[in-house]
């Protein structure tokens, strides 16, 4: 599997790229799977719901299924936050993993990055990050694409990865 991670302040836009990068992806005939790291505590499930229920009351894993999708939810009670090589076992074999967050994982990675937030940079202190997505001109060593043309910024990926070996889970 190929990994490729987004790291950029909340707000940056990092979710909106993604959501335009997936449908070119899977327009060039790629498999694309996601896994985003949230920093809070959140909840797929909804209260009173059965398996909200079951959940609240002690079950570590519930299994929603139907025609159309499946989830699993797992419950940590206590235990260490899985780490990204453990994320990335548990996925299904596909052509591209994106990875939102986790931005101090060693996998290569988008900067999206937009000065006006006023936020410093990340890719000066994290040598994973292999070029920079913004919506200003910025003069840095890394290649910085156009946010506003997600095209070229998959080119860019798919290029990227295409001269690198895919990342076992393993090694993240």
């Amino acid at each position: 599997m190929k990994v490729f991670g987004f790291a950029g302040y909340s707000g940056s836009g990092k979710t909106t790229l993604i959501e335009r990068l997936i449908p070119d992806f899977t327009g060039r005939g790629l498999r694309v799977s996601l896994i985003k790291h949230a920093h809070h505590r959140f909840d797929v499930d909804q209260p009173g719901k059965d398996s909200w229920r079951h959940r609240e009351a002690g079950a570590t894993e519930v299994m929603l299924t139907s025609s159309a999708r499946w989830a699993l939810m797992h419950e940590l009670r206590g235990a260490p936050e899985p780490t990204l090589a453990e994320q990335l076992a548990r996925m299904s074999p596909c052509d591209l993993v994106l990875v939102e967050g986790f931005k101090h994982a060693p996998i290569p990675k988008l900067e999206v990055f937009r000065p006006c937030l006023g936020h410093p940079p990340l890719h000066p202190s994290d040598p994973w990050v292999v070029a920079v997505a913004s919506d200003e001109t910025l003069p840095i060593g890394l290649p910085v694409l156009d946010l506003n043309h997600p095209i070229a910024i998959a080119d860019f990926i798919l290029e990227y990865l295409a001269g690198h070996d895919a990342i076992s889970p393993a090694a993240v």
